[in-house]
Order: structure tokens, then C-alpha cells, then sequence
């Protein structure tokens, strides 16, 4: 069995964050699963993690020898798990622009590995899903949706959809887990796979086009569109219009608005008629908020709508602009477009601006947000988010936005 860690690349964490404040990389979902999903399944085995310090105590490494040390920022494929296969210790595979992909080491590494550390290098020029950048998770979630609905369905039947008033276009590419219900929906996998996970729920009304993950006991209102790309993450409820979005799970937007292009951490909540744009009206690149420099960079990219980092709350009818980004616990309200970088536990919004979310009273509605959906707000994501908070005032008196 492996010993399998996946490690952060600090480069690729810094650029990830808002996200990465509260779990390491690989934690981050992406198709139908996360990162850490899809290593475990197509090696059979439990991984662990090198991650930041204050992380450590909800997501620890275990130290042995031998470790095969995996980028957690990279997706596997077939012939990235033949080449570690075959990798020899001291052996580290990079990408060709120098990127370290994976490394076998037999040293007891207590730091995140690099190039450097390993006695020989190769370099692995087949095709990879990296993610870089924020962009990256919800450009890429098609292809990462088509990947893990082959392998999960892989030699399985499912469930039949026994609902004479829901209208299948492409049944065979539509895959339905023990538990799920569907009731009078359009479900159109013509354009790529529909996956609906164990307990999950589609109600009245709903239109659906795949690519589409529909996870584990997540939940789309009544007559919800859901566009394709997207991924609503288990125990997430979810309505209104969504198109090539990823949720990671345990958020709530349940009423009608429009979020496109966008990345909702866990334990979020957008309030009735929230709405992003994804598209400038002058149809020019879109500028992102960027942790690394504390600046706005442009991503290339015509469409991107909002990062929102976990624990966020939002007030009915917010309006985000392109290429928004909101940290960690934050709770904003307000008319008028927002801000296009929020930092984390900020309070407020619109005209009359922001002040800084007292810390006792954004722990108690954390508390009270886990413990509605019969979890415990415990020590150990107490101990994370003071971390972040704590992080975030130093970042702040440092000058940065």
C-alpha cells in the first residue's frame, strides 16, 4: 500500500486562498469528488497530508518512510499512477516547466518537498489537471466531471428513475445513486454525464443539463436551471439559475438569482435573489483579486463570477460584479454592487461600507450554522479560524487591501 502525502505547493496555496485558508489544496472539490477523493479511490489508499501548521490538527501527515509525496494542486490519471508506479525512491517527476509533480523519498521530510530533495529528476510530459488558480476549478470541472463519473460508475447499474413525469434526454449517460429522488424534471445529459449522489433530491420543475454533479444528500428547489459544469457539493442546497459553478458542499443558496463562473467554499449562505455577473460589459478580460500581491490580476478569461470563501454569509438581493472575491466569515449585506475583494470577517457592504466582524460573535454563528445540520463545531475548527482571523489582521496591518 502506499504511503501517500499530498503536499501544498506554496506557490499554488497562496494563489488558491481564499480557499486554503481553511483546508489543504487537494481538499478542494472539483468534478464529483475533491482531490483527495479521487487519489484515495484509484489507489486504495488512505492519504495524508503536508500542509500548513495550524492545519495539521484537522488534516495530519503520517510519518513513516518511504512516502510518495503527490502535488495535491494535480488530478490523477492513468499514466501519472503508472509513473509513480515505477518510481524509484530518491526519483522526483516534475512537469516541463518545472513544476514538482511527486516525489519518492525514504528521508522523514517535515517540510513541503522540492526539486531540490530529490537525487534524480524525469520529467512527466503527459497532459495534467493543475490547478493554479482560482479560474482553474470551475474551467476545468467539465472534464473533472466526466472523469469521475467513468470511474464511480464504472461496472455499476443505476438506480432506475421511476418518476413518470421526469423526461430523460440521453438516459445512458445519466447515473442515479441509491436514495436519490427525482420528481418531474428535465434531466439532459446529451452534452456530458448527470451524476445524482446517494439521498440526493431534484424537485418539481427542475431543468438540469450535464455535465452536472448533483452529490451525496445535496438538494435542488423547486423549479431550479441548472446549467451545465456545475458541481453542488453534498448536503447543499441549492435553486434558482446556476451555470458552470462548483459548490463544495454544506451551503445554502435555495432561492431564485443567478451565479455563474463562480466557487462557493462550505457553510455558505446566499440570501434570496443574490446575483453575480460573470461577463463585463465591454467584454474584456476579467481582473481578480490576487493574495500573492494584494492586487487585482488580469486571468485572461472572458467569464468569471465569485470566490467565496467558507462560513460566508450573504443578505437577500446582494449583487456581486465580475470577478469577486470574499474570505473567510464574512457576513455581507447591502444595495448596490459590492466590492471586488471583501476581506475575511468583514461586516456590511453596499454604501455604508464594512467594519471588522467581531471575532466571538462570527465563532458563535459558525457554531450555530454547523450545529443546524446536526454537526459539532468543535475545538479543532474553532483553533483554524482564530488562526485565520489572526493571519488576516496581520495582513492587514501590513497594507494590504
Amino acid at each position: 500500500m502506499y504511503n501517500l502525502i499530498l503536499f501544498d505547493d506554496p506557490t499554488i496555496r497562496t494563489a488558491l486562498l481564499p480557499f486554503t485558508f481553511t483546508r489543504p489544496v487537494s481538499e478542494i472539490r472539483i468534478g464529483i469528488c475533491t482531490i483527495t477523493e479521487k487519489w484515495a479511490q484509484q489507489l486504495q489508499t488512505k492519504p495524508s497530508f503536508l500542509t500548513e501548521l495550524y492545519l495539521q490538527i484537522k488534516y495530519p501527515r503520517l510519518v513513516t518512510q518511504d512516502g510518495f509525496f503527490v502535488n495535491g494542486a494535480i488530478c490523477p490519471t492513468k499514466s501519472l499512477i503508472n509513473a509513480l508506479n515505477g518510481l524509484k525512491p530518491g526519483v522526483g517527476l516534475v512537469t516541463p516547466d518545472g513544476l514538482l509533480v511527486a516525489l519518492r523519498s525514504e528521508k522523514l521530510l517535515s517540510s513541503v518537498p522540492s526539486v531540490a530533495d530529490a537525487d534524480t529528476v524525469a520529467v512527466f510530459d503527459e497532459p495534467l489537471t493543475i490547478i493554479r488558480n482560482l479560474p482553474d476549478l470551475f474551467a476545468n470541472n467539465a472534464e473533472q466531471i466526466r472523469a469521475d463519473f467513468e470511474r464511480l460508475t464504472a461496472g455499476r447499474t443505476s438506480q432506475a428513475i421511476t418518476d413518470p413525469h421526469t423526461r430523460c434526454y440521453a438516459p445512458e449517460n445519466i447515473f442515479v445513486e441509491e436514495g436519490a429522488v427525482i420528481r418531474a424534471a428535465v434531466l439532459n445529459a446529451e452534452n456530458g454525464p448527470i451524476y445524482v449522489g446517494k439521498n440526493a433530491m431534484i424537485q418539481e420543475g427542475t431543468v438540469m443539463l450535464g455535465p452536472f454533479a448533483l452529490c451525496d444528500h445535496a438538494t435542488v428547489n423547486w423549479g431550479g436551471k441548472m446549467r451545465s459544469n456545475t458541481t453542488i457539493g453534498p448536503y447543499t442546497k441549492v435553486g434558482g439559475e446556476i451555470s458552470n459553478s462548483v459548490f463544495f458542499g454544506y451551503s445554502n443558496k435555495g432561492h431564485d438569482g443567478f451565479l455563474g463562473n463562480s466557487v462557493i467554499g462550505e457553510w455558505c449562505n446566499l440570501g434570496a435573489n443574490t446575483n453575480n455577473s460573470n461577463l463585463k460589459n465591454d467584454y474584456t478580460n476579467v481582473s481578480l483579486y490576487s493574495y500573492a500581491t494584494g492586487q487585482f490580476e488580469n486571468t485572461g478569461r472572458l467569464f468569471c463570477g465569485l470566490m467565496m470563501g467558507d462560513y460566508t454569509k450573504v443578505g437577500i438581493s446582494t449583487m456581486f460584479n465580475t470577478g469577486t472575491v470574499v474570505g473567510v466569515n464574512g457576513n455581507v449585506f447591502g444595495a448596490g454592487f459590492q466590492p471586488k475583494y471583501i476581506p475575511s470577517f468583514s461586516w456590511g457592504g453596499g454604501a455604508e461600507g464594512f467594519t471588522n466582524y467581531r471575532l466571538e460573535k462570527a465563532l458563535q454563528v459558525a457554531r450555530e450554522t454547523i450545529g443546524r445540520r446536526g454537526r459539532v463545531f468543535d475545538e479543532v475548527e474553532e483553533t483554524i479560524l482564530r488562526e485565520v482571523h489572526r493571519m488576516e489582521v496581520e495582513r492587514s496591518k501590513g497594507g494590504e487591501e
